[in-house]
């Protein structure tokens, strides 16, 4: 408590410190205020169908990350998802079709242009969901419009007021990455995620101690064991490992092992970090695109099971679906041939293996070795709320014992600390840790 104390009036001294906190907060502030503002035209007392409609199943997930405004039928009612995806898809694109694999290769210029694409695709696609989620609206809570207001001339402007929250969330987002403390559109996200954690907890809590098999005090201790147990991993998982030792490494592959525990190849167990998981989360976030333009009472079996993200199918999908991206996103992000020529200009070289392309099928091999391990721990991760609901947590609490949520609450953390650490470190003022170092999503420690 005293070094966090201490370290607390190290922030207070740092001018530009204190400034960027104080902004992100006032953003924040924005942000969480938008998300009470509900649609003209809207009645908020007439929304209890909508706020029972997202109280479990996917659509829990969705509201979670859009902090209650979906539920709440907010201006801000679609978050931050929209622009998600869209920067997915630009990614994939940047991969596949040789034009925006060039534009990437153009430094600063084609990082820009590469932005406005990316922008105009979540327009695109703004289009396209605010009308689904107004259908929805109508279909939950239809009388929740002013008498004399007709439906179709209402959607026009609310499609509008939509896509203009969500691009004013993105503009929060660039201000406090600017202005404030960094890392703005994962703040916005994990903002809302926390928004719902209080809610959910005292949920929790009340149900163990008032129902008859809720298991009371013993019951809920196991659950905080757990969970505490889940965050820890997701930390690992979050930091990754940054090298590997070579001795290690050749056993993975089955080649004779060599000495020298200082020798390292520059390779991490989880090199594509969360991504894997946000790239499913997205994908299986369709489905509830989809039956918002549908009769829910005549949705199939297949799309009703798709919608439950504890039910068996969706978290078989959604562990394939990580495991999947987990090996595409590392073969995108690391090329063994470019790391292999690196090597071979700085004088580097991995004993026993010849330099070229020896070395690069030897890397490659690794990363084929490593993994799958590691996919398969954040597979696991992710679909942990569906084991703790087996242990009949509430749907809103088990969200938080693993899945996109959690990670993204812990990769921003780590980050947001990295970023403090960094300001106090270069001022020569105590850091956070006893260490001296916080290590963030990207595994690279700051001193």
């Amino acid at each position: 408590m005293k070094k966090l104390i201490e370290t607390l009036k190290n922030i207070w001294k740092i001018e530009d410190l204190r400034t960027r906190i104080g902004i992100t907060i006032l953003f924040v502030a924005i942000y969480r205020f938008g998300s009470f503002v509900v649609l003209p035209g809207i009645n908020p007392a007439m929304l209890d169908k909508l706020s029972s409609q997202t109280a479990s199943g996917l659509m829990s997930l969705l509201d979670m990350f859009s902090g209650g405004a979906f539920s709440n039928a907010s201006i801000f009612a679609l978050g931050i998802m929209p622009y998600i995806s869209a920067s997915i898809v630009m990614q994939l694109l940047a991969v596949a079709v040789p034009y925006f694999q060039k534009m990437q290769r153009e430094g600063e210029s084609g990082r820009k242009k590469i932005s406005m694409y990316t922008r105009y695709l979540t327009v695109a696609i703004l289009v396209f969901q605010a009308p689904s989620y107004l259908l929805n609206l109508k279909a939950q809570a239809g009388a929740a419009l002013a008498t004399g207001v007709d439906w179709f001339w209402f959607m026009f402007p609310a499609t509008v007021i939509l896509a203009a929250g969500s691009m004013f969330i993105l503009w929060l987002g660039e201000r406090i990455t600017d202005k404030g403390i960094g890392n703005g559109i994962s703040m916005i996200i994990m903002i809302g995620i926390i928004a719902r954690l209080p809610q959910a907890f005292f949920q929790e809590v009340s149900s163990r101690f008032t129902a008859i098999t809720g298991g009371g005090l013993v019951m809920f201790l196991v659950e905080i064991i757990i969970l505490y147990a889940v965050v820890c991993a997701s930390i690992v998982l979050v930091q990754g490992v940054r090298k590997i030792p070579v001795q290690y490494a050749k056993r993975i592959v089955g080649n004779k092992q060599v000495g020298g525990a200082r020798q390292y190849i520059p390779l991490k167990l989880f090199a594509a970090n969360v991504m894997p998981i946000i790239f499913a989360q997205a994908i299986m976030f369709i489905p509830l695109t989809l039956a918002q333009w549908t009769n829910p009472e005549n949705a199939s079996w297949l799309l009703r099971t798709m919608l439950d993200h504890h039910s068996w199918l969706y978290n078989l999908i959604f562990a394939a679906l990580i495991i999947v991206f987990t090996y595409f996103y590392t073969a995108i992000t690391l090329n063994p041939t470019q790391m292999a020529e690196d090597m071979k200009r700085n004088n580097g070289f991995i004993p026993g293996v010849k330099p070229g392309k020896d070395t690069a099928d030897y890397i490659d091999n690794v990363m084929s070795r490593i993994t799958l391990p590691g996919s398969l721990f954040i597979a696991f991760i992710a679909v942990m709320p569906a084991f703790a609901s087996l242990l009949n947590v509430q749907d809103a609490f088990s969200q938080f014992f693993g899945g996109t949520s959690l990670l993204i609450l812990v990769g921003v953390v780590l980050d947001t600390l990295q970023q403090i650490e960094s300001h106090l470190l270069m001022r020569h003022y105590d850091g956070l840790l006893d260490s001296g170092r916080i290590h963030g999503r990207g595994g690279v420690a700051a001193y």
